[in-house]
């Protein structure tokens, strides 16, 4: 898969039921009926947007920002990642998509994974995973660091192998600093008392019967390999590509590799025999 130019439409707000909104932005066009839904981690909705263009070479992709993310509207009783499984399943029925796959980053993975589990329309077709959290691991060695319990200096370390792609968090302006804390404390909203996982998720994972490619940074510090691993086993149909020289961002260090493994998963697993 390549690196296109892509068409981006101008961010939107969609109803959906029970009266919340949700803030999207659309890259290509829906001309199929289906599509790709990227979801982005606690970075916010920017640490997506270049594999959403990207991927928009081959589908309609839509990548919503979380209610609460960058200053849109989170009801107060919606705060806990089911409800934005929940939340983004009617995202899906509204806009009528069917056979989508779902990718998500961090959190986001953990969000598409309660999606799968919930997806009694069927309107999802596949998952990728890249370095999400939320299953427990069952070794200490191998459990996802709390952000909670580190500088944001070294979480920056810690999320990228290649320098030059951490934040310069002293640059940043009063106005990107409150952005930032303010995603930061909504994240914390939506992760609960254990933050980075659910204790119950893992042993309910046997239920997500379609296929599952799970992409890992191999020099992840917050999200180890072998907790990857894990993640991969967990389901029937999970598939398993490292990627070289990124870490928890593998999307934003190594693009091309791991636009390289989803292909390959769409085309030996997902939708094996046809071409793009």
């Amino acid at each position: 898969m390549t690196t296109p130019a892509s068409t981006l439409t101008p961010a939107r707000t969609i109803a959906l039921p029970g009266g919340l909104t949700v803030t999207v932005q659309e890259f290509g066009e829906n001309t199929e009926g289906t599509g790709v839904l990227v979801l982005h981690g606690g970075a916010g909705p920017r640490t997506v947007a270049g594999i959403s263009s990207a991927l928009s070479e081959h589908a309609y992709v839509v990548t919503p920002t979380h209610p609460g993310f960058d200053g849109t509207p989170r009801p107060e009783h919606f705060d806990t990642v089911a409800d934005l499984a929940v939340a983004y399943l009617d995202l899906l029925d509204t806009l009528d998509l069917k056979s989508v796959m779902v990718i998500g980053n961090s959190v986001g993975g953990w969000i598409a994974a309660e999606m799968a589990l919930r997806d009694n329309q069927n309107r999802i077709g596949a998952l990728t995973l890249l370095n999400a959290v939320g299953i427990h691991a069952h070794m200490v060695e191998n459990r996802v660091v709390d952000p909670r319990t580190v500088a944001p200096s070294d979480i920056s370390q810690l999320s990228f192998v290649n320098a030059k792609f951490r934040p310069d968090f002293a640059s940043f302006t009063d106005e990107q600093r409150a952005t930032a804390g303010a995603n930061q404390k909504t994240l914390a909203i939506y992760g609960g008392d254990h933050f980075t996982y659910d204790p119950k998720l893992r042993g309910r994972l046997h239920r997500v019967t379609i296929p599952v490619l799970v992409v890992w940074g191999e020099e992840d510090g917050i999200a180890p390999l072998k907790y990857g691993r894990g993640y991969a086993d967990a389901f029937p149909n999970g598939n398993f590509a490292p990627i070289a020289n990124a870490a928890h961002f593998p999307q934003i260090e190594q693009l091309g590799a791991t636009l390289g493994a989803i292909g390959d998963f769409v085309s030996t697993v997902v939708k094996p025999g046809e071409t793009d």
